[in-house]
């Protein structure tokens, strides 16, 4: 197959697809599922199996999306099809590409409402109530703000009118443009809020609790965790990396590419916990809060902190851009189907896209007032969504692709696209691609059925 499928436009160079990649994979995953979940599972133990699965995982099914992604050179849907074409394979490997661009879509319609809560807090991280907040009054604070329905309406609409306004111009006045500048921003931010952090009394306690692993805090539930996290931190499985890859010019290497995005996704994790932890631990609050902790738990810490006012609404001008980042990806899949199949101009691909994701958010955001009670296996519609995307498609999205990279693909093909010098290398990536990745995916999603 030759570059001549290819009908979108390309990154202008390696470092456009490293910050348009790293803008997918570092998210609210990094900034705000990362910590908590690294709290409630007892610190530098899970952190440890977390790097473990990147690396064994993540970075194998990252390169081989990313390797089918240049291959095909289409959207995740058509670009599986005509692989399986090419390989003599079954028509219906076209399925795993209509996983991806529906687990993205559906994600994007409640991670908007999520993000909404960030770009809300960006603002009442100001308002003089944050001043000395106590633990009561921020929890009974977010718990009205989340149950109105009107407020949550316009953040949530803020949000997809944004991701729609970035994604319309296209891969290189639009994707490219955003990273470019919302990748440094974030980091530099980030940095300034470890700084902060170093300056708190808790900064010894959340470097320790962080990275000195102990091991009697890890349960076999932990690890599973662990390595659900990996790969949902990378943004694997949902189509967004695939057609990252459909855009990425020849000449570049697969391989270094992925490992430096892999390497930045999870400095941003570790950055994040090391900005998170010690302001929780220098305020003595409890770092397995859970979902809640960056909502409830870190106003309370800033409210208590000189300078909490800038440097809280700081932290959630953070949180917003990286869920920027990862929202124009998780749109990016259906806009480029609508624009091959359905002949839509990007701009109208992109409106009518986020029309519809906005209205399927308007049910995960009434799931907290009026729909709280309308529930399916036990779960409102938010929690159902995320069940349904993080616990089931995406694994066994990312074991679908896995299969097809490491057995249907042809080896040829496979060597061309990545083009590594050393032979062990290759060889390496196939073993995982081949037997870890799909077992570690088959694991998460068996055990997510078995939790329905």
């Amino acid at each position: 197959m030759t570059d001549q499928r290819f009908v979108h436009a390309q990154w202008s160079s390696r470092l456009a697809f490293i910050l348009a990649a790293s803008g997918s994979a570092i998210g609210l995953g990094n900034i705000w599922k990362f910590p908590y979940l690294t709290g409630e599972n007892g610190g530098g133990a899970f952190v440890l199996v977390y790097l473990l699965c990147v690396a064994a995982i993540g970075v194998p099914i990252m390169m081989a999306e990313t390797l089918l992604g240049r291959r095909g050179r289409q959207s995740p849907i058509n670009t599986m099809l005509s692989l399986a074409e090419t390989a003599k394979a079954s028509r219906l490997w076209q399925y795993t590409g209509w996983m991806g661009v529906l687990s993205s879509f559906l994600i994007l319609s409640y991670y908007s409402v999520i993000a909404g809560w960030a770009m809300a807090y960006i603002l009442k991280m100001n308002s003089p109530m944050f001043a000395q907040i106590s633990p009561e009054t921020a929890l009974r604070f977010f718990d009205e703000f989340r149950t109105d329905p009107q407020i949550q309406v316009i953040w949530h609409s803020l949000f997809m009118i944004a991701t729609i306004a970035i994604v319309s111009r296209g891969v290189s006045a639009g994707l490219e443009k955003g990273t470019r500048y919302l990748m440094p921003a974030l980091l530099v931010m980030l940095i300034v809020l470890v700084g902060y952090a170093i300056g708190s009394e808790g900064f010894g306690q959340g470097v320790a609790f962080l990275f000195l692993p102990d091991f009697s805090k890890l349960s076999g539930e932990s690890v599973l965790t662990a390595m659900g996290q990996a790969f949902f931190s990378l943004g694997l499985g949902m189509g967004s990396i695939m057609v990252y890859g459909s855009y990425l010019p020849r000449h570049v290497s697969i391989a270094r590419s992925t490992i430096l995005v892999a390497a930045a996704d999870t400095a941003v994790a570790l950055l994040a916990g090391l900005a998170i932890f010690p302001i929780v631990f220098s305020n003595h609050l409890e770092p397995g809060m859970g979902p809640g902790l960056i909502f409830q738990t870190l106003p309370i810490a800033f409210g208590a902190m000189p300078g909490g006012a800038f440097f809280g609404s700081l932290f959630f001008v953070l949180v917003f851009f990286a869920a920027l980042t990862s929202s124009i990806a998780l749109i990016e899949p259906t806009v480029a189907w609508l624009t091959e199949n359905r002949g839509l101009s990007r701009g109208a691909a992109s409106a009518w896209s986020g029309l519809v994701c906005w209205g399927l958010g308007l049910g995960s955001l009434l799931s907290f007032s009026s729909w709280s009670e309308v529930t399916f296996f036990g779960k409102n519609l938010f929690e159902l969504l995320d069940f349904l995307t993080a616990d089931i498609m995406l694994p066994a999205g990312g074991l679908l692709v896995a299969v097809f990279a490491g057995w249907v693909l042809n080896r040829k093909d496979t060597e061309e696209e990545l083009e590594m010098a050393e032979p062990r290398s290759y060889e390496a990536w196939r073993f995982l691609v081949r037997y870890a990745a799909p077992t570690g995916m088959g694991i998460i999603f068996l055990k997510a059925l078995g939790g329905i």
